[in-house]
């Protein structure tokens, strides 16, 4: 009877160590798989998506001067002026066919600065390969040293976005208003105003279509800004 008790109590024993272990073992590996899904959380945080930053490109590769007498044509271009989401850093786009009064941006996209001072650059540029193009304030020290008075551009950025007239057919779609004034000794005189709208169209449904898409907009913007400058007397 003793020697039956004794066995009995061997047994329970060992099968409660046994139990034991194989509790040991599985919370442990418990362990290890709520490590592993902590870790990837903590890695989602630690590194977030980072948006990728567009611009127009490097602009002209060369080297470029104007003549002195281009002095006679210098405009003084003036902060471009922008209102609301086109203010922002965003790279927009409208679906026309279905809502287009709603602005939506791209994600994970972002314009290195706000467009309207991308769009006074590339128009500084591209403007200043014909005449001499004056930054706010330049203009005083030009009346000095010359006595001129150079003309003021402004600009108005109403619109920028990559429009999507349907899915399969989209364009980087660029409006603006333009005002030529004429600086004189009792102040400033309107001389012409000029609304550009310049389509372009976009090689990809998606952010970097649309960016190169509207930057051909803009330098077709210069373009004609640059040609009407010229024909006002």
């Amino acid at each position: 009877m003793r020697s039956d008790l004794k066995s009995s109590f061997r047994r329970t024993g060992g099968d409660r160590r046994g139990h034991s272990r194989r509790t040991s073992r599985n919370s442990a590996a418990l362990l290890v798989v709520v490590a592993g899904l902590l870790g990837g959380c903590a890695g989602l945080v630690d590194k977030p998506a980072r948006p990728v930053l567009y611009d127009f490109g490097p602009g002209t590769a060369t080297s470029t001067s104007v003549p002195t007498r281009a002095l006679r044509g210098a405009v003084v271009l003036a902060d471009v002026e922008a209102a609301g989401a086109l203010d922002g850093s965003a790279v927009l786009y409208r679906l026309g066919y279905a809502d287009s009064h709603q602005l939506r941006p791209y994600a994970q996209s972002r314009w290195s600065a706000p467009p309207p001072q991308l769009v006074r650059q590339r128009l500084r540029e591209q403007l200043g390969r014909e005449r001499v193009v004056l930054n706010p304030g330049e203009g005083a020290a030009l009346a000095r040293s010359d006595g001129l008075l150079p003309r003021s551009l402004r600009i108005e950025l109403e619109e920028f976005s990559h429009f999507f007239e349907s899915p399969a057919s989209r364009v980087g779609m660029l409006r603006l208003r333009a005002t030529l004034l004429e600086n004189t000794a009792g102040g400033e005189k309107l001389l012409a105003q000029r609304n550009v709208v310049i389509q372009r169209p976009a090689p990809t449904a998606d952010a970097p279509g649309g960016v190169r898409a509207l930057t051909a907009a803009v330098d077709a913007a210069a373009d004609e800004l640059s040609q009407w400058l010229a024909q006002v007397p």
